[in-house]
């Protein structure tokens, strides 16, 4: 259980959670998502209370978890389109086109693979097929819990240019991983077991 946390996300900054397995750290980025309603505590979203703004703040956040979080019986263009649903309506000021789906699968290597199960493809390529979002999903605060996992050299490369770019366009990254990221001079990292002290 967190005590005495204060966690401030600003624009054009990545906040990197760290610490040993079982500190808490994908319980955090649930709470910060407004998934686990079980805490004592306040959290915000531009200065209002987050669950009084929720369907506001679920617009423009993408909480991304440590799984593929894809239909398997489907294929990555059907994953896309069902995953980007909420931002392919005529409602939204720059709806995701059709066009931006093949070209989010080409990004991540899957051309030749969209209309393929992906039950068929490798874990890697499912995982590729979820954080094919990060390419077009027009929100200003990502959320992502081990993004890295069953990731190739160029997937990991990739996804690290999609967060220095998203860091360099003013957007915001909450992110748990190993992996040492470098090139963002935003960084900030919170060492939870340390920083945040968890209760025995």
């Amino acid at each position: 259980m967190f005590q005495n946390l204060d966690v401030h996300v600003s624009n054009g900054k990545l906040l990197q959670l760290a610490g040993p397995n079982g500190a808490g750290k994908t319980t955090l980025l649930r709470l910060l998502a407004g998934l686990n309603r079980d805490y004592d505590g306040d959290l915000h979203w531009q200065g209002e209370d987050l669950h009084k703004v929720y369907a506001d703040y679920a617009r423009q956040r993408l909480y991304l978890g440590h799984l593929a979080a894809i239909k398997r019986a489907l294929t990555p263009i059907e994953n896309l389109r069902w995953l980007m649903s909420p931002w392919m309506t005529s409602e939204t000021d720059t709806p995701v086109l059709e066009d931006d789906l093949w070209e989010a699968l080409e990004q991540v290597n899957l051309a030749g693979y969209e209309e393929t199960s992906c039950q068929q493809l490798s874990a890697g390529q499912q995982r590729r097929v979820g954080l094919a979002r990060l390419a077009i999903v027009p929100t200003p605060l990502w959320i992502l819990d081990e993004p890295f996992t069953a990731l190739d050299v160029a997937g990991v490369r990739w996804l690290e240019e999609q967060i220095q770019r998203q860091v360099a366009r003013n957007g915001a990254v909450v992110i748990t991983s190993h992996h040492a990221l470098q090139n963002i001079p935003t960084l900030e990292r919170l060492e939870l077991g340390v920083l945040a002290g968890l209760e025995e």
